[in-house]
């Protein structure tokens, strides 16, 4: 049978052949620059035997049922992925323009809201984007009820994103699902595109946004973060750890500066004179 073995972040070994009896009973030391993978025969070689090796060894291109994985199964299992599969190129394409059509729009348009309700997984009945603003996928983010986003809100929604309701965005934000390697040799040749040639790695966590929360301008929220209800995330700051329930947060990396209380009131100011 045929298989193709990718080492860690070389192109190693790739070809289609059936395998001698001599090869499926020893050890195959795939040759490599960096990296590489082991794989031991057994006897009968099966294409349920080949499975994906897809920690830092390398990857190959069958799951243990022999059944292709879908590049969506790969996200929502946590693995490497190629962002650039025609089979993920095409629902980003439908964002990507679908956006581009909203950011030319007059920003009270009545075409806006049912276009963003065309590319998001779901959303409230009542929400507001002040344009520009940018989703990698759409259907992998989930938005609650009164929800406000202000200008050049950017969500890399390569896994999912949950947004709760009552949550107000800030201008510049960013919500970042998406990561890649860090070894660089890693980040291009790790995995095969679509035309069989390296292409590039990528792996995405999910972002989860609590209720009644306010995230000031020029945040990033980076994949893996679960902030709580009832947050507020100071201007400027990098939250790469979970904000519990009910508290200021702020810096980079974000750290929790204390609780919100009611000293924190401002209800005098909205008093009728």
């Amino acid at each position: 049978m045929g298989f193709t073995v990718v080492g860690c972040g070389r192109y190693v070994c790739r070809g289609r052949r059936s395998l001698g009896r001599r090869e499926r009973a020893r050890e195959m030391d795939l040759p490599r620059k960096s990296g590489g993978i082991k794989m031991k025969g057994t006897g009968q070689v099966t294409e349920g035997m080949l499975y994906y090796c897809c920690d830092v060894t390398g990857y190959i291109s069958k799951n243990r049922g022999g059944i292709e994985m879908k590049e969506t199964e790969r996200i929502k299992a946590g693995l490497l992925f190629r962002p650039n599969s025609m089979e993920l190129r095409d629902t980003k394409h439908k964002a990507h323009e679908t956006c581009r059509l909203v950011n030319t729009l007059d920003e009270y348009d009545e075409r806006t809201p049912e276009l963003m309700r065309s590319i998001l997984g779901s959303i409230g009945e009542r929400f507001y984007f002040q344009t520009p603003v940018q989703f990698n996928y759409g259907i992998h983010t989930y938005i609650g009820e009164d929800f406000f986003a202000n200008y050049n809100f950017c969500v890399l929604d390569d896994a999912d994103v949950y947004i709760g309701d009552n949550v107000m965005i800030a201008p510049n934000v960013s919500l970042m699902a998406a990561s890649h390697p860090l070894i660089a040799h890693e980040r291009l040749g790790l995995m095969l595109g679509d035309d069989g040639l390296p292409t590039i790695a990528e792996n995405a966590e999910p972002i989860r946004i609590g209720n009644n929360v306010w995230i000031g301008c020029g945040v990033t929220v980076i994949g893996g973060v679960t902030i709580g209800n009832d947050v507020v995330i100071g201007a400027g700051s990098v939250v790469t750890h979970d904000i519990p329930d009910g508290v200021l947060a702020a810096g980079n990396p974000c750290r929790v500066i204390r609780k919100i209380t009611e000293a924190d009131s401002m209800k005098e100011l909205a008093r009728e004179e």
